[in-house]
């Protein structure tokens, strides 16, 4: 296999998710995010955040009432071991199995698992093989 060079973190600067039920969310994306290593960052009436991914109810002031509809969201892992753990935990927190860990045709070495959150949303984790990082995220300091 040819080695490639993937850059990540320059296209999203975040998305956002409005939900039926923000609890139920709240719930899932916990025990999701608590497997990859993924700090809930914050929260406030109607809405909490973890990295770029931001998830509101329908009555939030950021949502207008208005829900986001189906998505496919891809999170990456750090080994195979994590995409598993993340398949269990998704289950466990309510979510519908939508594709149990396995390759994937997609790359060599491409494993994944997919879920459907508590709103049908797609949601897999992946690890695409073993890979060397210059960096384990992008530090953004802003300016006053």
């Amino acid at each position: 296999m040819e080695t490639q060079q993937l850059h990540r973190g320059r296209l999203i600067d975040h998305l956002q998710l409005v939900v039926a039920d923000l609890d139920a969310s709240r719930r899932f994306y916990q025990a999701v995010l608590d497997v990859l290593d993924v700090p809930i960052g914050g929260d406030g009436p109607g809405f909490f955040w973890a990295d770029e991914l931001f998830v509101s109810s329908l009555d939030s002031e950021a949502a207008a009432g208005v829900p986001t509809g189906r998505h496919h969201l891809a999170f990456q892992a750090r080994d195979r071991a994590m995409v598993d753990a993340f398949h269990t935990a998704a289950l466990a927190a309510g979510g519908r199995d939508h594709g149990a860990p396995g390759e994937r045709p997609y790359h060599p070495g491409y494993y994944a698992a997919f879920v459907l959150d508590p709103d049908g949303n797609n949601i897999e984790a992946v690890f695409h093989g073993e890979a060397r990082r210059n960096a384990a995220s992008v530090e953004i300091t802003f300016a006053e």
